[in-house]
């Protein structure tokens, strides 16, 4: 309830200021000759930033103070010979006792006449709080408005200010998500290097045995710690799913955006785009009681060993659930490429599938290239389809018709139930994730050179 108010209270200042703002400059335009910078909309969102951001300051100082405060008062309603009696468990317990009363939850057990007294309090400070800072909120966000009005001139460069402030905030969102993957990077390279530290690299990239040991920290037998199982079952997985995926999903956009009539194309495309939107938990399921026993009957008509659980099964279902991200993708792609350069295709004499071939596709490779690694990528990091379809069997494999499991897989496997990060055990996970980042990388890397060498530019 208190950041709903706060919300709306965020909101009305908002629309006020933008209205005070749109409205104050709007009578600069006179007929009397005077020129004015800039346009009201610019005025009017620069009178909503002075608004906006001085309360959002207040908000913020809140969040980071306000918890280590109401805390304090908690401690301090505590009487003196209980608080020296309580360790910092029973120091928790009693606040989270407290705070429950405080909110009007019931709690377990007799209530004490201190705990009691001491929630009314709270609650009483709570309230007293929270007005206090929806009233420092709505002040300093009605001055900035003040301010900001009253700085409203026809000369005023309000563009330049908004521009300036929308292109930090762009700027600013962009390191977030550079200095994120950065992050990233340097948790699984540190955690790894851990990990390297009882495993050697040598044993661990060319192993061919995966074993992992299970033995208390730091001491006894670690295990085999052999990437090449897992490597070779992702990338069998991979590469089918790319194989069904690829030019499923390529020859659905080129039929929907040149050949299929409109009627049939808004049928169609909803109808495929559905398949990104099921659970992956549910192809999962589909590939374990449908396609694996299905491949396996198959097999055995014409004298296959086929597996129902086995990188084929995974393989082919994983190609299924990503059809829709390279066809909707490269749909959207081929449609954006200029019709002119068709209608002088055609006016060359070349056929609709020359024009295809020739034009459309150089054209969109960028894209197209683009949706082909998210698919891959996509294929390389599924999980839940993998577990149920592919026999979580880390063996060495030579053929797809046999019980497999993944990078991702283990990852799981080495992460689930208590994990203390201090062991190869755990830590095995990080040098798992940082093998997954520099495929991808690689995956990218090959991505931009197709483009570079094949990629038809026109102007």
């Amino acid at each position: 309830m208190n950041s709903l108010i706060i919300a709306v209270l965020l909101l009305a200042l908002l629309g006020l200021a933008y209205q005070t703002g749109w409205m104050t400059s709007r009578r600069l335009a006179t007929p009397n000759g005077v020129k004015v910078h800039s346009r009201p909309q610019y005025h009017a969102a620069r009178v909503a930033l002075w608004t906006l951001v001085p309360a959002l300051v207040i908000l913020a100082i809140w969040g980071l103070f306000g918890t280590d405060l109401t805390r304090s008062y908690a401690v301090s309603l505590i009487p003196t010979e209980t608080l020296v009696a309580l360790d910092q468990i029973g120091l928790n317990a009693t606040l989270q006792r407290i705070y429950a009363l405080a909110s009007g939850y019931g709690v377990a057990g007799a209530v004490q006449p201190f705990e009691q007294s001491a929630a009314d309090a709270l609650r009483n400070f709570q309230l007293i709080t929270f007005l206090a800072l929806i009233a420092a909120v709505a002040a300093v966000g009605i001055f900035g408005l003040l301010y900001a009005r009253s700085r409203i001139t026809p000369r005023l460069r309000a563009r330049n200010i908004v521009e300036t402030v929308v292109t930090a905030l762009l700027i600013f969102c962009s390191a977030v998500a550079i200095l994120t993957t950065v992050g990233i990077v340097l948790s699984l390279l540190s955690e790894a290097i851990r990990f390297f530290s009882f495993i050697n690299p040598v044993d661990f990239f060319f192993g061919t045995v995966w074993n992992p040991g299970f033995s208390s920290t730091g001491t006894g037998n670690h295990g085999q710690y052999g990437l090449l199982p897992l490597l070779t079952g992702t990338l069998w997985v991979a590469a089918i799913a790319s194989l069904v995926a690829v030019p499923i999903g390529l020859m659905t956009a080129i039929y929907l955006s040149q050949y299929a009539p409109r009627q049939v194309r808004a049928v169609v495309k909803p109808l495929i785009e559905i398949l990104a939107g099921i659970p992956t938990i549910v192809y999962g399921f589909f590939a374990l009681v449908s396609v694996g026993p299905f491949l396996r009957n198959a097999g055995g008509a014409i004298g296959l060993n086929i597996s129902a659980t086995s990188a084929l099964t995974a393989g082919l279902v994983m190609g299924i659930m990503i059809i829709p991200f390279i066809s909707s993708l490269s749909d959207d792609i081929l449609n954006q490429v200029p019709k002119s350069l068709r209608d002088g295709a055609y006016g060359l004499g070349a056929t609709q599938s020359e024009t295809i071939r020739n034009v459309l596709l150089p054209a969109a490779l960028p894209g197209i290239v683009g949706a082909f690694l998210l698919a891959v990528s996509r294929a390389i990091g599924e999980t839940m389809i993998v577990v149920l379809a592919a026999g979580n069997s880390p063996v060495l494999r030579g053929t797809p018709l046999e019980p497999i499991s993944t990078i991702t897989v283990s990852i799981v496997n080495q992460l689930t139930g208590d994990t203390d990060f201090t062991g190869p055990q755990s830590l095995v996970a990080f040098a798992l994730g940082l093998t997954l980042f520099v495929m991808t990388l690689i995956l990218n890397i090959v991505a931009l050179y197709i483009v570079r060498r094949f990629r038809e530019q026109y102007e």
